[in-house]
């Protein structure tokens, strides 16, 4: 079940679910706008032939905008973000980040794949951004990026996200992948 706003509104007056911060002209019918956060991780691909998914790599920068106030994603570029929102889920909800439909009609796509939120997350959400227009995208901290939607699930989970050893647990800026970090175990 998908909760609407009314939902969302009793899931944060009960606590175990919050959004920080939280600015009630952001609840739309059945779900919350997120806004976008001022740092950016772009590859440094000048400097690699190829990424191996058993190594990390090192060939990310970290691209504060705060005082420039924008970014510029090129066509056919691949940059990480994150939200400005920290979201902090119960066992009991899920959730899914979704673009805003006004950006994906002007070619920019704000998840490319991680788009789901497991129970216990607690974080801020990194966005996986892609141009797919043949022309640059200016985009610009604190504005609204992606929506999220909320689930119910049939019964709580077992455990949560931060109790399976995930990586991504409590993060405040994006991340890069660490994907790596599977072949370790």
């Amino acid at each position: 079940m998908v909760l609407s706003d009314y939902d969302i509104e009793e899931e944060l007056k009960k606590g175990d679910f919050s959004i920080t911060p939280y600015d009630k002209s952001s609840l739309q019918p059945s779900s919350y706008d997120l806004h976008l956060g001022s740092k950016f991780i772009v590859f440094d691909n000048h400097n690699i032939d190829v990424i191996d998914v058993k190594i990390k790599n090192n060939n990310f920068r970290t691209i504060d905008v705060s005082e420039k106030g924008f970014f510029m994603i090129h066509p056919n570029n691949f940059v990480l973000s994150s939200t400005i929102e920290k979201v902090k889920m119960p066992k009991y909800l899920c959730g899914r980040i979704e673009g805003k439909s006004s950006i994906g009609r002007l070619g920019l796509i704000v998840h490319v794949t991680a788009g789901y939120i497991d129970p216990g997350f607690d974080g801020t959400l990194t966005l996986e951004m892609f141009n797919l227009s043949s022309v640059p995208i200016k985009i610009y901290p604190d504005m609204k990026i992606a929506q999220l939607s909320l689930l119910l699930l049939k019964t709580p989970s077992k455990k949560s996200y931060g109790e399976y050893g995930n990586k991504y647990q409590g993060q405040i800026d994006p991340k890069e992948s660490m994907f790596w970090k599977n072949f370790e175990e």
